[in-house]
């Protein structure tokens, strides 16, 4: 089994969900912990780097869990949470690793 933990805006992120949308996460999120590969491999999306990352839909694909598996650490690390509304999820997974992940 992983640990988990959040970039500090996906916390944000699901600060703002709704408490139903809130449990389908964390029915979600508990499946990944479990099986880190059940996400689909993301790579450059409209120019977005995302290479790395995974996604997985919740909510009948409205959302949007986007996240790296970090294996030396045992570690999933949450990205973003989102609607992939105008690519909005995915552009701001893409802020955010390269913010946070920059060599």
């Amino acid at each position: 089994m992983y640990n988990f933990k959040f970039y500090e805006e996906a916390e944000k992120d699901l600060s703002k969900l709704n408490n139903s949308i809130k449990k389908l996460f964390v029915k979600k999120l508990t499946q990944i912990i479990n099986n880190p590969e059940i996400g689909k491999d993301l790579g450059n999306k409209n120019n977005l780097i995302l290479a790395g990352l995974k996604k997985v839909y919740f909510d009948n694909k409205r959302y949007r869990i986007v996240y790296e598996i970090k294996d030396k650490e045992i570690l999933i690390h949450i990205v973003a949470i989102g609607k992939r509304d105008d690519m909005k999820v995915y552009k701001q997974a893409h802020a955010r690793y390269e913010k946070y992940n920059k060599s």
